[in-house]
């Protein structure tokens, strides 16, 4: 399955901040919010959702191809998304902008306070989903500029390409009737928890009513797992512990991006889920969205350590 991943292309800045920013959080005040927060450290990483989807994606074997915008000082991030095995045929320079860039602070509770520079994202409308060729077989459309996220849409539903809906952070950016067209039209919808509850406070939808559109509805809930909708039944599934929580930057796009091979090598949902968790825990496991790095065989060994997938898994060996 050829899958083109269209989202935002950034640097991550992490940066950690000893303390809990609920301690310095007045609730009377909010109308009035003032905080500086001196951190411990920063980090430079390479991240954007497309990205972080594809490179997961393309670690276990699949084939991912990004599509977006980068800035003139991409040449680095480039390569190491080559070695990884992802394909660029759809990423295009613009000339005289930098790459999009995320600032997170992350606090000692793993909150996370974040702000993101568009840079050269603010030009990836510009790139058109048939300037892929072959034309890919699935397109996650993921936060993106909002008018780009809007023209994906279009363009799957005119060339007929199904397409996975994740509007993760832009939910608060996108209006009403994009976001309508966007979940209408979808084959699949992927959010957190807490983004499916805006999106019941702005649209008023309901687990119900997506699914039974016949959309494959996931949401992920942190530690505690998953839910999957799909083919009439609800499937749960656990998160996979963690050796150690060095860095929760990414773990959702890292679960997106195994969740998604599974579904690619024709694996069952709870597979699928499973298959995600581990993919997440292993970026939990490391600083930065893309700082992890494993063969597929310590994959599966690691994967059979906890879950017996009666051999379904070789599909990622051959």
């Amino acid at each position: 399955m050829r899958i083109a991943f269209s989202g935002s292309i950034a640097y991550d800045y992490l940066m950690t901040f000893p303390g809990s920013f609920k301690d310095h959080i007045l609730p009377n005040m909010l109308d009035r919010l003032s905080l500086s927060f001196l951190v411990d450290k920063m980090d430079r990483r390479s991240g954007g959702i497309a990205p972080n989807i594809a490179y997961n994606h393309a670690l276990l074997g699949g084939d991912a191809t990004i599509l977006g915008t980068v800035g003139v000082d991409f040449s680095g991030y480039r390569e190491s998304l080559l070695a990884a095995g992802v394909k660029l045929d759809g990423v295009r320079e613009v000339e005289g902008l930098f790459t999009a860039s995320f600032f997170v602070t992350t606090d000692q509770d793993h909150a996370q306070i974040a702000s993101f520079y568009s840079g050269a994202m603010a030009r990836s409308s510009e790139v058109r989903l048939a300037e892929l060729k072959p034309p890919p077989d699935l397109v996650v459309i993921s936060p993106d500029d909002p008018t780009t996220m809007r023209e994906r849409v279009l363009e799957c539903g005119s060339a007929g390409v199904p397409y996975l809906y994740d509007p993760g952070q832009q939910i608060v950016r996108l209006d009403n009737d994009d976001l309508r067209a966007g979940i209408a039209g979808a084959h699949m919808l992927f959010v957190n928890d807490y983004e499916f509850g805006l999106l019941g406070q702005k649209l008023g939808v309901s687990v119900e009513e997506i699914v039974g559109r016949g959309t494959i509805l996931v949401i992920t809930k942190g530690a505690a797992g998953s839910v999957t909708y799909a083919d009439g039944r609800e499937c749960s599934a656990p998160a996979y512990p963690a050796a150690v929580e060095a860095d929760p930057t990414g773990v959702g796009d890292a679960f997106r991006g195994g969740w998604l091979r599974g579904v690619a090598a024709g694996l069952s949902w709870d597979l699928c889920a499973r298959v995600g968790a581990l993919t997440a825990t292993y970026c939990l496991e490391h600083v930065g969205s893309q700082g992890h790095r494993y063969s597929i065989l310590e994959f599966v060994e690691r994967f059979r350590k906890l879950h017996d997938d009666r051999g379904a898994l070789d599909v990622f060996l051959r």
